[in-house]
């Protein structure tokens, strides 16, 4: 975890070819989950943790498979070869700095946390998503992680739809709940 954080390359490489890691990344990305939740216990309550511990391994797995779709079908290098399983390996890695999410609570300086901690995860999955699909170009991840990302969000915005709207998503309108 600590070199995933640290952004080292080799370690994603490892963690993408070592298929035992899967649960150890599951385990990662839990634990980042956890301690975002008790970082925003204070506006949040006890639900939001429990559905920051939902969000994330839901997010998480969402997230990797877009990535696989965006990253091998859509804009693949010659060399590029990857399955969902070493994206989910590196991508749960990448989820390490958010263990410092912990310290959102502290009142004024858990936004400033909040947002040097997302922005280094951001980072941290470009580093995953480079590595895994194997990209000898850090600016093709960048642009394969913000459409997984975008695509991820609009996922999100549909299923809370849903879940506002029953199950039909949001009104045609688009709805200003959301």
């Amino acid at each position: 975890m600590v070199g995933a954080a640290k952004l080292e390359a080799p370690i994603y490489e490892e963690v993408e070819h070592d298929s035992n890691a899967t649960g150890q990344a599951a385990g990662v990305v839990i634990l980042a989950s956890i301690a975002a939740g008790i970082g925003a216990l204070g506006h949040a309550g006890f639900g939001g943790l429990i559905l920051a511990l939902v969000g994330a391994l839901l997010g998480w797995v969402i997230w990797a498979v877009i990535v696989w779709f965006v990253g091998t079908k859509m804009l693949p290098q010659a060399q590029t070869e990857a399955n969902i399983g070493q994206l989910l390996r590196t991508m749960g890695f990448a989820a390490s700095p958010g263990l410092l999410r912990l310290f959102e609570i502290i009142p004024v300086l858990g936004g400033l946390i909040a947002l040097v901690v997302s922005i280094w995860m951001l980072v941290a999955m470009i580093v995953a998503v480079r590595q895994a699909l194997d990209y000898d170009n850090t600016w093709r991840a960048i642009g394969v992680v913000v459409i997984g990302w975008v695509i991820q969000l609009l996922i999100a915005w549909l299923i809370g739809g849903a879940a506002i709207y029953g199950m039909g998503g949001p009104p045609a309108g688009g709805g200003g709940a959301v």
